[in-house]
C-alpha cells in the first residue's frame, strides 16, 4: 500500500498542470450567468468536458494492455517535450487576454423557462454543451498527457489519478464561483501556475519513462553502449 501516497501525489501534479488553466473561462463563464445561462450548466458542462478528454486518452490504457510497458514509456517523452518547449518560450498570460463566451439568446421560446432543473434536464440542455466544448477545446495538452500517463498505469493506480483529477475539477469550479467579483485574480493565479507548468510536465514525463524502464531502450539503441 506504499504506492498510494506516491500516486496521490502524481495525481495532484496532474490535475494542477492540466486543470488549473480552467479557472480563466470558468469565471468568465460565472461572471456571464443570467436568467437563462446558470451555474449548474457551468458546473455540469465541466464535467462533461472533461469526462470526454478523459473517454478519449482512456485509450492508452487499453493499448497499454496490449503493449509491453517499457515501449508504453516512451510516451513520456511527449510531456517532456511539451515541458521543455513550455519553459523555452515563456508564454504568459497577458492581462488583457479574453476567453470568448457564447450565451444563447435569452429572448427565443426555449430558454424563456427558466425554473430548477434535474440533471437530465441540464444534461439535455444546449447551455451546457457550450462550456463543454470549449473544455474540450482547451483540452489538447491534458490528452497528450493523460495518454501516457493513462498507459503506463495499473487500474487502481488510474482510479486514484481520476479521482484527484475530478475533485481538482470540482475544486476549481468552486474557486472560479468564488472569483466572479475578481475575475483578474484567476489570471495572477493561472500565471503564476504556468511558471510550475513546465517544470511539472517534465517531472511527469520523467516519471513515465523512469517506471516503466524505458530508459534501457535509448542505452540499447545508442551506438557504442
Amino acid at each position: 500500500m506504499d504506492w498510494i501516497v506516491p500516486t496521490v501525489m502524481l495525481g495532484l501534479a496532474t490535475a494542477t498542470a492540466t486543470t488549473f488553466d480552467d479557472n480563466i473561462y470558468l469565471t468568465m463563464f460565472f461572471s456571464k450567468t443570467n436568467r437563462t445561462f446558470r451555474p449548474r450548466h457551468i458546473v455540469v458542462g465541466e464535467f462533461v468536458g472533461f469526462t470526454g478528454l478523459v473517454g478519449i486518452s482512456l485509450i492508452g490504457y487499453f493499448a497499454g494492455l496490449m503493449i509491453p510497458h517499457i515501449w508504453v514509456g516512451l510516451l513520456g517523452f511527449l510531456p517532456i517535450a511539451i515541458g521543455v518547449n513550455a519553459l523555452l518560450s515563456r508564454q504568459t498570460i497577458a492581462e488583457d487576454e479574453t476567453v470568448a463566451v457564447s450565451v444563447a439568446n435569452p429572448t427565443r421560446s426555449h430558454y424563456r423557462q427558466v425554473c430548477r432543473q434535474s440533471l437530465g434536464h441540464t444534461l439535455r440542455d444546449p447551455q451546457t454543451y457550450r462550456v463543454s466544448a470549449v473544455t474540450l477545446a482547451n483540452g489538447g495538452n491534458n490528452i497528450a498527457i493523460y495518454i501516457p500517463l493513462f498507459a503506463s498505469s495499473t487500474l487502481p493506480r488510474l482510479s486514484i489519478i481520476l479521482a484527484v483529477c475530478y475533485a481538482a475539477i470540482g475544486l476549481w469550479l468552486a474557486l472560479s464561483y468564488s472569483l466572479t467579483r475578481q475575475p483578474q485574480a484567476a489570471f495572477v493565479m493561472a500565471n503564476y501556475v504556468r511558471r510550475a507548468f513546465p517544470f511539472v510536465l517534465i517531472w511527469l514525463g520523467a516519471s513515465i519513462v523512469l517506471e516503466n524502464g524505458s530508459y534501457q531502450l535509448l542505452y540499447a539503441l545508442a551506438p557504442g553502449l
